[in-house]
């Protein structure tokens, strides 16, 4: 996958074209308009070239289809959703592209805790490939870190993903900013490391009922960040009660 994408750069920059691709255009008597949405503009100009190439082989959007479904085009160029569509009166062929926003950076390991890849979370739940975020900062779409995720292949294959990426989601970006781990455990207990005035505050969420206590833990961020006194840990564990502690050490 990662030759795939390494070799179509090359392709690419040998033509002089940088992934470039105007919002309309016309070529070979067909005229184009592409929408990137929040895509890189630099592996969404890739694809649009290689469907404008098939599409121009036979006029046919069926052959374009088969084509991303068969390579997988929607995964290697890091698509949440596409639409392409061809009036044959005007000529127009409309090519829509949309991308996920990003989440964290995902260490995904084995049972026997060996490391087995690395991905990006999109918000849409599903994995991507790792150059995606380099992506999106190069081109100031991502204009902050990721937190890293950790999580087993086991809960790969479940909830796990959709539950964490709805979660990452509904906080709001400035708390979200300063999150620098999320630990999924075998039991399926949630841990966040924030990074809080340069130290690091650990948050039990436990393994229920996180929306609810994402409000509380959004207050209680707050609260101790405008006194400029970050706690050592927060537990939220009994969604009832927030225990809060500081380290004896100043």
């Amino acid at each position: 996958m990662i030759r795939l994408f390494l070799v179509s750069m090359v392709i690419l920059l040998s033509i002089n074209v940088q992934a470039t691709v105007p919002d309309r255009f016309t070529q070979k008597n067909i005229n184009y308009r592409t929408y990137f949405g929040e895509c890189p503009s630099k592996s969404s100009g890739m694809l649009t070239l290689i469907l404008m190439k098939e599409f121009e082989k036979s006029g046919s959007l069926k052959d374009v289809k088969e084509k991303i479904l068969a390579e997988k085009l929607d995964e290697k160029y890091f698509l949440s959703d596409y639409r392409i569509s061809y009036n044959p009166v005007i000529k127009t062929l409309k090519i829509q592209l949309e991308c996920p926003e990003p989440l964290a950076k995902v260490q995904v390991y084995k049972a026997n805790g060996e490391e087995h890849y690395s991905a990006i979370l999109g918000d849409n739940a599903r994995m991507y490939e790792p150059q995606y975020e380099n992506l999106m900062k190069a081109e100031k779409r991502l204009n902050h870190n990721l937190p890293l995720l950790a999580i087993t292949t086991e809960q790969l294959e479940g909830s796990a993903p959709t539950d964490l990426a709805i979660f990452i989601k509904k906080m709001e970006l400035d708390l979200r900013k300063q999150v620098s781990e999320i630990i999924l455990s075998k039991n399926n207990d949630l841990t966040i490391i924030f990074a809080l005035g340069g130290k690091a505050t650990s948050v039990f969420m436990g393994a229920d009922l996180w929306e609810e206590k994402l409000t509380k833990l959004t207050k209680v961020v707050g609260y101790v960040s405008k006194n400029k006194r970050y706690p050592s840990s927060i537990n939220l564990v009994n969604s009832k009660k927030v225990v809060v502690k500081f380290s004896d050490k100043i």
